[in-house]
C-alpha cells in the first residue's frame, strides 16, 4: 500500500516508526513531516491543515490510505474530502470530530447521553463568566471551547485566576476565535489518566492507558502544556477500571454518535479522572496523545497498519491486539521559554550516543536538518522514550538517553513517571 501520514509531531514520528515496518507499506510519504520522519518516510512540504493540498497530493500520488495525526485536519474534516475522492483515511469525519473542536457540544452530548464528567456551564460574554466564576468560586476550571494546541485550559486556583483566564480569552484574545466562547467547570477530584480506545463505528478496542505530565515544572507546577513526559502502564486503569470506563464513557459515545447519523471512527482518547466515585470525562480527543502516543507505539507487538485499517473499513469486531510486557516512558525535552516565547534553530547534537542506549528511541516533534545539522523548530522537540521490566527502569534509561543528547537550548522535567515510581517502592 502507498501510505501518507498527515503532521509533524513526535506522535506523527512514531506512526511513522510503526507503518514502515508493516509489510503492508510499500511506500510511505509523511506531510509535512520532520527531521527524524525522514528517516522513515518521504517527506511532503505540505501543511497538515492544508486540506486542499493534502487531497490533491493523495489523488496525485495514487494514496492508498492516510492516517490523520492531529486534531486541526481532523476538525477541518481532511477525512470527509478524501472520502469525497475515494481515498480511505483512519480518523473521524469532522462532524465526529467536533468532540475535541468544541468542548462545549462534547460537554452537552455527555449530558445528553449520561456519561461522567463534570459540571460545567458555557458562556460567550466575558461579565457572565465573571459573575459565575465569583459565584461559584475556586478552585475552578475554564476551558477554551474551540482547539488551543493543549493550552487552553487553566485550572484555576483562585477566583481572580479564573476572571484573569477569562479576560485573557475574551477580551485579550489570546487563542483567537477558541476563546469566543468558554466552558467553566467544576474542579473534579482524583487522579487523571489517559484512556484510549480504537473505533470503527460500532465497534470498540481498549489500548493500554497511559499518564502523562501537562505543567512545565517538576512537581507538576507551572503553566499547561502540550505534555512533558507519560508513561505506560499505569496502575490507575487495571482491568476492571479499564471495563468501566468502556462501559461507560466508550460505548456510550459510540451509541451515541451512531444515533446523531455522524458514526465516530478512529482513535478516541479519553482523558479520565478517576476519584472515589469512579472515572469521570475531563475531555475528549479525537487523535492519539502527544506523548503518550509514543509509549503505547514502544509497548506494541501487533502490526498497527492493519489495526488502523480495520478502524476504517468497520472491521474491528474480531480484531486483537497484542502488547509487549514492559512499561514504556517518554520525556520530552522542549525549547528553553517553552510553553512561552522560545529561540528556534538551536543546534542539536548527541542523537546517535542517546539511541544507541538499549530500548531507546528518539522520537522528533520539532526538527528540521539546516545545512545537514539537526536544529530545533518547535516548542517540543524530543521524545525520548525507552521501554524496562518496570517505571522506574525505563526511567533510568530514558534520562541516561536524555543526559547523552547535547542541546542547550532546551530542557526538560526530571521528574517523569513519579507516580509510577513511588507506587513500585511501595510494592516493594
Amino acid at each position: 500500500m502507498r501510505i501518507l501520514v498527515v503532521g509533524s509531531g513526535g506522535r506523527e514520528h512514531a506512526l511513522c516508526w510503526a507503518i514502515a515496518a508493516s509489510p503492508l507499506c510499500r511506500k510511505l510519504y509523511c506531510a509535512p513531516g520532520n527531521a527524524g520522519i525522514a528517516r522513515e518516510a518521504e517527506c511532503v512540504k505540505l501543511a497538515a491543515d492544508d486540506i486542499a493540498g493534502l487531497t490533491r497530493f493523495a489523488v496525485e500520488q495514487q494514496i492508498d490510505f492516510v492516517v490523520v495525526g492531529p486534531e486541526q485536519p481532523l476538525v477541518a474534516g481532511l477525512v470527509d474530502r478524501l472520502a469525497a475522492v475515494g481515498i480511505k483515511a483512519f480518523g473521524p469525519g469532522a462532524a465526529a470530530a467536533a468532540l475535541e473542536g468544541s468542548k462545549g457540544f462534547m460537554k452537552d452530548f455527555c449530558a445528553a447521553h449520561g456519561i461522567p464528567t463534570a459540571g460545567y456551564r458555557r458562556f460567550t460574554e466575558p461579565e457572565p463568566a465573571r459573575a459565575h466564576v465569583r459565584k461559584i468560586g475556586a478552585p475552578i476550571v475554564v476551558k477554551t471551547d474551540g482547539l488551543a494546541a493543549g493550552k487552553g485550559v487553566v485550572v484555576a486556583q483562585s477566583v481572580e485566576e479564573a476572571v484573569a483566564a477569562i479576560d485573557a480569552a475574551m477580551v485579550a484574545g489570546v487563542f483567537g476565535a477558541a476563546g469566543a466562547e468558554l466552558v467553566i467547570e467544576e474542579m473534579l477530584d482524583g487522579e487523571e489518566a489517559s484512556f484510549f480506545a480504537l473505533c470503527d463505528g460500532a465497534h470498540a478496542i481498549a489500548l493500554p492507558a497511559a499518564q502523562d505530565h501537562k505543567r512545565v515544572g517538576d512537581g507538576d507546577v507551572g503553566p499547561n502544556t502540550g505534555g512533558m513526559g507519560a508513561y505506560s502502564p499505569t496502575a490507575i486503569v487495571d482491568g476492571a477500571m479499564s471495563e468501566r470506563i468502556m462501559a461507560e464513557i466508550i460505548h456510550p459515545t459510540l451509541r451515541g454518535m451512531q444515533a446523531a447519523g455522524t458514526p465516530y471512527k478512529g482513535v478516541l482518547f479519553a482523558g479520565v479522572m478517576i476519584g472515589a466515585a469512579g472515572p469521570k470525562l475531563i475531555e475528549f480527543n479525537v487523535r492519539f496523545g502527544d506523548p503518550e502516543c509514543q509509549v503505547l507505539i514502544a509497548r506494541l507487538m501487533s502490526d498497527l497498519l492493519p489495526a488502523l485499517i480495520a478502524s476504517a473499513d468497520g472491521e474491528l469486531g474480531r480484531f486483537q491486539l497484542r502488547w509487549r510486557d514492559v512499561a514504556a516512558l517518554t520525556i520530552v525535552m522542549a525549547a528553553n521559554g517553552y510553553p512561552g516565547a522560545y529561540a528556534k534553530f538551536t543546534p542539536i547534537g548527541g542523537i546517535e550516543a542517546a539511541e544507541a542506549i538499549r530500548d531507546v528511541l528518539v522520537f522528533h516533534a520539532g526538527t528540521a536538518l539546516a545545512d545537514g545539522k539537526l536544529v530545533a523548530t518547535g516548542g517540543r522537540v524530543l521524545g525520548v522514550t525507552a521501554t524496562g521490566r518496570s517505571v522506574r527502569d525505563a526511567r533510568a534509561k530514558a534520562y541516561a538517553a536524555v543526559d547523552a543528547i547535547d542541546w542547550p537550548g532546551g530542557f526538560c522535567r526530571r521528574d517523569i513517571g513519579w507516580r509510577a515510581i513511588v507506587r513500585e517502592e511501595s510494592r516493594g
